[in-house]
């Protein structure tokens, strides 16, 4: 009996965290369930590190999966404030206080995730991995800040720290990131002995082939910009040909699974794939300095598809900027803009729609008919235009006239349609959403959600949905109050010639290597 009874407790907290993990990667995942099953582990009374242990898992889900950010903050307080005696179980308290400093930001508590931040790394000088993890979390932290002097003290105090544990690895990422901030910086003399020791560091170290050429694509990204910002471009070439080979040898090799003997090993920069975009983008970062009329399309190209994704993100001040950069880019050159005019009034008639200016968005659209003969851009702006008489709800005629331009034999009635399928609708829509993070359509699902939970009866599901669209509300109020007041708002209005002249704003977005790092 005495025995049976040891065993009970092992066996009953295994099949709940079964339970919890099985609701958890369900497809869609059941959060719900998950946390009743982790809810449950308390009513057993468990050892002090299981409820610690407990404590952590409950508020990663929620603060995961769920828009319950005070539960989560909640269950990670105790999860750090718990008294684990047992060395093993000490990385519970660091992950915890990792997480929590990052709810805390999100909630803007920052001076709040510092000290939890700093008494974490006080005492994790013992678990190597969690101590240069949170080193380099508060680094982030104060570089988010715009404190770049304390992220550099911290970085090098973590360099120092690796070197002392043996991992050459860590220390070489230390020292690369606080060379980047230099660089952002533009303390040049600092930025030329310590990229000389790294460029050591990464030559001699003897590890993981991947991990190997990481630091060497790292340090090679680094010495690009420093050769730049010196105005040593003729040393440039050299490290982007060395960069592409370090890409084509990361390419051949295949990911080694085999963990470091190291635990402050555990770190990786970037992953291959993401290591191949910046490698790219450096490139065409480099060619992009030339002032080849090809180059300069291929930059309006990029720039185009960008707006567009930040529009749909609900970044519409950025997309605005954008535009402008787009301006300036064909007022220097009339072919240029001749060949993008339709582009750039289409942009600004999507950007008008998404500020609610539906005439300008019309006569943004008209334009850009006008000027068009591509087929494929006259059946998307068409279809926007489309959108904007529907929005207005008086253009019946105009709409009806425009779908006929579109096709003429196909007739298009008007039907109004609600069945009990919505509600299995809405909700996959809802999650598609969240992975592909369209603001509008995020807006406009838990709109629904919380109508038709209400009328359901499911208060606490009509609850959580109008929560969330509150905080979509207030994010696109946000962002558009920001946009309108920018100067470059002024650029819904022209409809004829060339783009006027626009004053760059004093915090406008820029193409510079930095921003791509």
């Amino acid at each position: 009996m005495m025995a049976a009874g040891a065993e009970a407790p092992d066996s009953w907290y295994l099949a709940l965290l079964g339970f919890a993990e099985h609701f958890r990667t369900s497809s869609p995942p059941k959060i719900r369930l998950c946390v009743h099953c982790l809810q449950a582990v308390f009513q057993f009374k468990p050892p002090q590190r299981v409820e610690a242990r407990t404590h952590l898992q409950l508020g990663s889900v929620l603060y995961h999966h769920t828009k319950n950010s005070e539960l989560a903050r909640t269950h990670l307080e105790k999860a750090v404030r718990a008294r684990v005696q047992v060395a093993q179980f000490e990385d519970v308290k660091f992950e915890a206080a990792s997480l929590l400093s990052e709810l805390y930001c999100q909630q803007n508590l920052v001076d709040s995730a510092k000290p939890l931040l700093r008494k974490a790394i006080q005492i994790s000088q013992q678990t190597p991995y969690w101590h240069c993890r949170l080193l380099f979390q508060l680094a982030q932290l104060h570089t988010l800040e715009k404190d770049l002097v304390s992220a550099c003290d911290l970085l090098g105090v973590g360099a120092e720290y690796a070197r002392v544990v043996g991992s050459e690895y860590t220390r070489a990422l230390f020292l690369l990131s606080k060379g980047m901030l230099l660089l952002m910086e533009r303390k040049l003399q600092e930025v030329h002995p310590l990229l000389t020791l790294c460029g050591q560091i990464v030559e001699t170290w003897q590890g993981n082939p991947i991990q190997k050429e990481s630091l060497r694509v790292f340090f090679l990204v680094l010495q690009v910009t420093h050769y730049l910002d010196a105005g040593q471009v003729k040393s440039v070439k050299p490290c982007l040909k060395q960069l592409q080979q370090c890409i084509q040898t990361i390419s051949t090799l295949h990911d080694d699974e085999i963990l470091p003997s190291n635990s402050a090993d555990l770190f990786h920069w970037l992953p291959k794939e993401h290591m191949c975009v910046l490698v790219y983008l450096v490139s065409v970062f480099l060619s992009l300095l030339d002032c080849s009329p090809i180059l300069s399309s291929f930059q309006v190209i990029l720039l185009e598809h960008i707006i567009m994704c930040r529009l749909v993100t609900g970044h519409k001040a950025t997309a605005l900027q954008e535009i402008s950069q787009v301006c300036q880019l064909c007022q220097q050159s009339p072919r240029l803009f001749s060949n993008h005019a339709a582009q750039l009034h289409t942009l600004l008639g999507l950007y008008c729609i998404s500020v609610n200016c539906m005439d300008n968005a019309e006569a943004q659209f008209t334009t850009a008919l006008r000027l068009t003969s591509h087929q494929e851009l006259w059946t998307f702006i068409v279809t926007n235009l489309a959108s904007v008489y529907i929005r207005e709800g008086n253009r019946h005629q105009e709409l009806y006239s425009l779908l006929e331009r579109i096709n003429p034999d196909q007739n298009f009635p008007v039907r109004s349609c609600v069945s009990n399928t919505l509600n299995n609708m809405v909700v996959p829509a809802m999650q598609l959403a969240s992975k592909i993070p369209d603001m509008s359509v995020q807006l406009w699902s838990s709109a629904l959600l919380k109508d038709l939970n209400k009328a359901c009866g499911n208060s606490m599901d009509a609850h959580e949905a109008a929560q969330m669209h509150q905080n979509f509300s207030q994010q696109l109020l946000q962002d558009h109050i920001a946009a309108c007041s920018l100067p470059e708002h002024n650029l819904i209005s022209w409809t004829e010639g060339p783009p006027p002249v626009q004053i760059q704003a004093q915090n406008g977005p820029t193409t510079s290597l930095a921003s791509l790092l």
